[in-house]
């Protein structure tokens, strides 16, 4: 049988995932590597940035998400953005501390936006661009005691269409995926805070309240959200913008 080499579909491009030092963020700069892309990983963690930077052939940016008013102020020079990063507190409304909230807004939504807003100039000038938000089922369905995360997932799908209109006559698509609870640091620690406020044993978190609504009764892996993300970085996905793409297990099928 004869095999035929396939170039590298990102060959030149250039790249920037944030929170890409763990999660999803990792698994998507791995995969945007592969296909040629040069990728840059943001991070606050310095050091596991660099360690991903190196693996990947790239570089490393270490920077506070959270710090907007230093982010008001950069401008980046990418073809592709993918806006990973994300923090998570599960605590009632009456408890949820305000300070808190607030934070996860900027990480989850100022920040995002305002790496858009950095980005597209020269994705403009290139007439070309690719970004890609890292939303959740919960950007489409909330649940109880997440009031900070559901409200910034559904802003950032709000933005994300935003962006697909004003950036699509200039060749730069905006989507975002959509996954159920996927096999990371970030879900691994909540465990424990859902079942403070559920009131049951972490052993039953997983099954109980975190797969309850899903069809498919396992973890998304984080390689299975990179293989999207990077289709949808790609050649063939120029007509796909402004979309919003499930891997829940048909939890949003609800």
């Amino acid at each position: 049988m004869t095999t035929i080499d396939r170039a590298p579909s990102l060959q030149g491009r250039r790249a920037i995932v944030t929170g890409g030092a763990s999660g999803i963020g990792l698994a998507c700069a791995r995969a945007l590597a592969t296909e040629g892309a040069h990728v840059i990983i943001a991070d606050r963690d310095g050091a596991g940035a660099r360690d991903v930077a190196d693996s990947v052939g790239g570089e490393a940016w270490e920077i506070d998400l959270a710090d907007v008013d230093a982010l008001a102020a950069i401008s980046v020079s990418v073809d592709i953005l993918v806006n990973n990063a994300g923090v998570q507190t599960v605590s009632p409304i009456e408890q949820f501390d305000p300070a808190r909230f607030r934070v996860m807004l900027d990480i989850m939504l100022t920040a995002p936006f305002l790496l858009t807003r950095a980005a597209l100039p020269g994705m403009y000038e290139r007439g070309w661009g690719r970004i890609v938000n890292i939303s959740s089922v919960h950007g489409l369905r909330a649940s109880a005691y997440k009031s900070a995360y559901v409200s910034a997932k559904h802003g950032l799908e709000g933005l994300s269409k935003v962006t697909a209109l004003e950036g699509g006559p200039h060749g730069v698509t905006s989507n975002c995926v959509n996954p159920g609870y996927v096999r990371t640091p970030l879900v691994e620690a909540q465990i424990a805070d859902q079942a403070r406020v559920h009131g049951i044993p972490e052993s039953a978190v997983v099954e109980s309240i975190m797969l309850t609504e899903s069809a498919i009764k396992r973890l998304v892996e984080p390689d299975e959200v990179a293989s999207l993300v990077t289709w949808l970085c790609g050649p063939h996905a120029g007509m796909v913008t402004g979309a919003s793409y499930t891997m829940d297990g048909a939890w949003s099928a609800r």
